[in-house]
C-alpha cells in the first residue's frame, strides 16, 4: 500500500509536499524490485536540482539506477541515515528511507504526478 498523502512517477519515486518543502525518495515497489540496496548516492546541502534531471544514484546488488527530481529547486535537508545505511530503502521507503528534501521553485511538474491509486493501477500494468 503506497501512502496517499504522496505523488508518484513512472520512475517509482514519490514526492511529498509540505508547503513549498518537496521530500523525494523511492516506493516500495522500487526497492522491491532493486533488491538490496548497497550504496546511495545524493547531492550536498544547498545544491540545485533540476525537474527531471538525476540528482544521484541508487545502487543495489542488482543494478545501478539513477533517482530523478521531481520539481527544480534548492535540496534544504539530505538524510545522511541512508548514506550510513542504505537498507533502510529497503525496509522504510516512506519513513525513515526519504532522499532529500528540497525547497521547491514551482509546484507545478507535482500536477503531472499519479495519486496513490493511479500508482499502483500503474505498478499493475507493468508487471504483466
Amino acid at each position: 500500500m503506497n501512502p496517499v498523502e504522496l505523488k508518484y512517477n513512472k520512475e517509482h519515486e514519490y514526492a511529498g509536499v509540505n508547503g513549498n518543502i518537496v521530500t523525494f525518495g523511492i516506493t516500495n515497489h522500487a526497492q522491491e524490485s532493486l533488491g538490496d540496496v548497497v550504496f546511495v548516492e545524493l547531492p550536498d546541502e544547498g545544491a540545485t536540482v533540476t525537474a527531471g534531471k538525476s540528482y544521484g544514484t541508487v545502487e543495489s546488488v542488482k543494478a545501478v539506477s539513477d533517482i530523478m527530481a521531481s520539481v527544480s529547486g534548492k535540496v534544504v535537508e539530505v538524510n545522511t541515515q541512508v548514506l550510513d545505511a542504505p537498507d533502510l530503502l529497503n525496509s522504510d521507503p516512506y519513513g525513515e528511507g526519504w532522499l532529500i528534501k528540497v525547497e521547491a521553485d514551482d509546484l507545478s511538474p507535482l500536477e503531472t504526478m499519479m495519486s496513490a491509486d493511479e500508482y499502483e493501477a500503474f505498478v499493475a500494468t507493468e508487471e504483466h
